[in-house]
């Protein structure tokens, strides 16, 4: 299989910061959305720490690298659910340490959302209420389930699913990277075919884009995923833009023509925290001797 890939990331108009991430890495198949939460723009530091330790932990176990996988392997069996999956616990481990050991970053998180494209199939994992969405046939469908309280209430049959999408309590998550040594990741992997496409996004779209918007938008560009990325966001902007709105698009090419090319990815202005940096540098490299 052949994977395109775009993405596009903004602000949004109410919001100061963008404490959005992603990563876009087509040469290991790779694709995270992560939306930070926690003061004084630690939610940017937990995003950022959450899509680098994901992107290079998942490189080593694709690479060969003498990485041990973190925790029991996935049930599926396969390396990939596998390698993903103890990816992101390192990232959780890394961000719930440097919030123990920098004050100003205590109780930081983050959802997150990844793809792992390999061969025909993709491997989905998520953690908080970050979504993914899956078009195929013309249709569009939520592959992701929140991990939410009003996601929590829908399920009980407490509240209905418009309800939950008005309600007060919509962005009270239930889980996040970071804020426990240990996280439950929903993992899943699925059979890609061609023409799918595969949308990951933070809050700041779905809360305003009802899914059949999402697709009527995704599909008017299909044959541009940056033009796609960027009405997205337009539209979630023209909404309120009540928060940081990132989206990656992921699509199976169809045919027989050359090799599809992503698009280069713009991410957030991020601010360098040398401190932190360094640290982050030497816990890994400790995590990576110790493996």
């Amino acid at each position: 299989m052949r994977y395109a890939a775009a993405a596009k990331t903004d602000v949004g108009r109410k919001r100061l910061e963008n404490e959005d991430r992603f990563c876009l890495a087509p040469e290991i198949g790779l694709y995270v959305v992560a939306d930070g939460m926690g003061g004084h723009a630690a939610g940017e530091v937990a995003s950022r720490l959450a899509v680098d330790t994901i992107q290079e932990w998942t490189a080593r176990y694709l690479n060969g690298d003498d990485a041990a996988i973190i925790g029991p392997p996935a049930a599926s069996g396969t390396p990939e659910a596998s390698f993903l999956l103890s990816s992101i616990r390192v990232a959780n481990q890394i961000i719930f340490d440097a919030a123990k050991d920098h004050h100003e970053y205590a109780g930081m998180g983050t959802t997150v959302v990844a793809v792992l494209a390999r061969g025909d199939k993709f491997v989905l994992a998520h953690v908080g209420d970050s979504r993914i969405y899956r078009i195929r046939d013309g249709r569009i469908a939520q592959i992701s389930r929140d991990h939410s309280f009003v996601q929590h209430q829908v399920d009980h049959g407490v509240i209905s699913a418009a309800e939950a999408q008005q309600s007060h309590y919509r962005h009270m998550i239930t889980r996040a990277l970071g804020l426990k040594e240990s996280v439950e990741i929903d993992l899943a992997e699925q059979p890609a075919r061609p023409g799918d496409t595969l949308l990951l996004c933070s809050d700041g779209l779905s809360d305003l884009l009802d899914d059949e918007e999402i697709l009527a938008l995704a599909q008017a560009h299909a044959a541009n995923l940056e033009q796609a990325c960027q009405a997205l966001v337009d539209r979630a902007n023209t909404k309120g833009g009540d928060d940081n709105v990132t989206v990656v698009l992921v699509q199976v090419a169809t045919g027989n023509g050359s090799e599809p090319g992503s698009v280069p990815p713009t991410q957030p202005a991020q601010t360098e925290r040398t401190g932190l940096l360094s640290w982050v540098k030497r816990r890994l490299k400790n995590a990576s001797g110790g493996s």
